[in-house]
């Protein structure tokens, strides 16, 4: 924030954690940050709830978008002026994208699947990799290993990696839908969820969440914050525990390191 409020930029680039944590500074109100003419955001899926506040607070929209390494660019995005809260957009010009089943079929819309995006900046292999070529390079095509449905007016909605995906009881779970609720409550500064097996291997879904400051873990906390998901979320998608820690894991760049709960290094 000392940094917008010096230099004055037009355009800020972060992550959902990065425009989170500048929304908890104290002393916001001393950082001019009127210069912005908006913010984009990557890198992991934004919240609707931080774009509401950002926007809110600072005037200036977030635009949500999705690319990868292997595509080079950005290719499903938001755009000024026409951003919705918990999307991630429309394809970029000269980006073809489409969602299907587990056989490779279209799907309808409001239908779950894994994306595939196609253009003239995406690899055409791995090098020195023959098996991540053949599972991911379907000939023009790139197989994101992203799922995602799209609206009837053509707007795309990250739901989760396909290897973060909870299934428990024969039904499908996303992380992002179940962490966006959890932000939602004025007591969770972060949330991060996975599934992990019960005693008889039965997969559950477990929230993992920092507290805001004033607020402390107890077992009391804990089964408030599940009440309050039960009025957001269908019932099989609330945690049927809730952990504190004292600090979500991520990567460099800010996306959450789900694998990490899953390994049980993080309890």
């Amino acid at each position: 924030m000392e940094t917008i409020h010096k230099y004055k930029p037009t355009i800020f680039f972060g992550v959902p954690t990065l425009y989170n944590a500048m929304l908890h500074v104290e002393d916001w109100k001393n950082y001019n940050l009127t210069s912005l003419r908006f913010c984009v955001s990557a890198g992991e899926p934004l919240p609707p709830l931080i774009y509401i506040k950002w926007k809110e607070r600072y005037g200036v929209e977030i635009l949500d978008g999705i690319g990868s390494t292997e595509a080079l660019h950005i290719y499903i995005s938001n755009i000024p002026s026409n951003s919705k809260p918990g999307c991630t957009g429309k394809p970029v010009p000269g980006y073809e994208v489409k969602i299907v089943d587990e056989d490779g079929n279209e799907v309808p819309p409001k239908t779950i699947g894994d994306l595939y995006v196609k253009g003239d900046s995406v690899a055409m292999f791995y090098w020195n990799d023959y098996e991540s070529t053949r599972k991911n390079m379907m000939g023009s095509w790139f197989r994101t290993g992203d799922k995602f449905y799209r609206d009837d007016e053509g707007y795309y909605y990250y739901v989760g990696r396909s290897d973060d995906m909870v299934k428990t009881a024969g039904l499908w779970v996303s992380p992002i839908e179940v962490e966006s609720a959890l932000l939602s409550h004025p007591a969770v500064l972060e949330a991060a969820v996975v599934g992990i097996p019960d005693e008889v291997g039965l997969v559950r879904v477990v929230g993992f969440v920092t507290l805001k400051q004033g607020y402390s873990p107890s077992s009391e906390l804990a089964e408030e914050i599940r009440n309050y998901l039960r009025e957001k979320l269908d019932h099989y998608k609330v945690p049927k525990e809730i952990r504190f820690i004292t600090e979500i894991p991520k990567t460099a760049t800010g996306k959450i390191q789900r694998y990490k709960f899953r390994l049980g290094e993080i309890k």
